[in-house]
């Protein structure tokens, strides 16, 4: 199973909107055959590896990291090429969230007489499809808010410039989480003050995400670097000719529900789910940032601490309403500390989660 989830994550780029999935076949202590899902469309990790065993499949063990799919998609059930294969046994990391799934290929599995287990290794299963999870199970992506901060947790000077606050090591690091997200989100405030690309550059990769501005009022520059083919502006505004511009530059518009010229956060992240966005990678200002802590949206933060200090005058992290106690604060959950060339990475997710 662990050379599964290692197949699976060959797929860390290129799967979405379908989760990533390693398959490893053993016959007598022998691999036969292994594969793993690279994109949509394609064949499944299943069918790969069965392809690859040919007759050596029959009375084998298939390692999956999701259990088989029952439905048909892009592609044919692989619970039925696993029968046809006479496989003697299928052990899944965990069982596939999506309804269309959701047990039935264990189901189909021991109603042809093939012994099905599931549960190995199923935390690494979880931690590789955390987004296929998240939209599976509540209908919006797992939303991943990276920050780049100063030691005293400041991300930008008084006059909102943040270039660059980190080392190169860590921005080489940032762009493999967003190739990995569906999605890279922004507010318009950091696209006046940064002008981000917003795509991934530093490391290799066939596919980039969707860019996302979040901007009510369409303020959005028409010469701004985020904008172009691929590029989403949601928004609450009904300027038709600002709209009827940016869609000339390439943007296409989301208007979702809102108040005066705030975007409804909620709504958004349902309606990127129902577009299929397994994960949304933010890379925005303390004003979005806290805006989605405080409607409890962001499930995961990713921050890179830099070694130096920026003061009381330069921009937090967050902005969120003062508290009186300590109990209001917001809590998370530790997961990871690790040293990125001179900053500090660190990983944590709302302690309720």
């Amino acid at each position: 199973m662990e050379r599964a989830l290692k197949l699976a994550a060959r797929g860390l780029y290129t799967t979405t909107p379908n989760p990533r999935v390693g398959c490893v076949l053993v016959k007598d202590g022998v691999v036969v055959g292994e594969g793993w899902h690279e994109r949509a469309g394609e064949g499944h990790a299943e069918v790969r590896a069965l392809a690859l065993a040919r007759g050596a499949a029959q009375g084998a063990t298939a390692y999956v990291t999701l259990e088989p799919c029952t439905h048909h998609g892009r592609t044919p059930p692989c619970v039925q090429a696993l029968i046809a294969s006479r496989v003697a046994r299928v052990v899944s990391a965990m069982k596939d969230p999506n309804p269309l799934v959701a047990g039935k290929g264990v189901e189909a599995l021991q109603a042809a007489g093939i012994v099905a287990e599931t549960g190995l290794l199923e935390a690494q299963a979880r931690e590789l499809n955390v987004g296929f999870i998240a939209r599976m199970t509540r209908g919006r992506p797992w939303v991943r808010v990276k920050i780049a901060a100063s030691l005293d947790g400041r991300t930008a000077l008084a006059s909102g410039r943040s270039q660059w606050i980190t080392g190169e090591a860590a921005r080489r690091d940032g762009h493999r989480w967003r190739a990995r997200a569906c999605a890279v989100l922004t507010g318009i405030g950091t696209v006046r003050d940064d002008d981000p690309q917003l795509n991934v550059r530093d490391v290799e990769t066939p596919r980039q995400p969707v860019r996302i501005v979040v901007d009510g009022r369409l303020e959005t520059p028409l010469q701004a670097r985020v904008m172009g083919p691929g590029t989403l502006i949601a928004t609450v505004s009904a300027d038709a000719v600002r709209a009827a511009a940016l869609r000339e530059h390439g943007a296409e518009l989301i208007v979702v529900p809102g108040t005066a010229d705030r975007v409804d956060l909620a709504a958004l992240m349902h309606e990127l789910g129902r577009r299929h966005y397994n994960e949304v990678h933010v890379e925005a200002g303390r004003t979005l940032n806290g805006a989605l802590l405080a409607a409890g949206l962001a499930d995961e933060l990713l921050i890179y601490f830099a070694p130096l200090a920026l003061g009381d005058t330069a921009r937090g992290m967050f902005a969120l309403p003062a508290l009186e106690a300590l109990d209001g604060a917001r809590r998370f959950r530790m997961r990871e500390v690790r040293r990125i060339g001179e900053d500090v990475r660190l990983i944590a997710r709302m302690a309720e989660d």
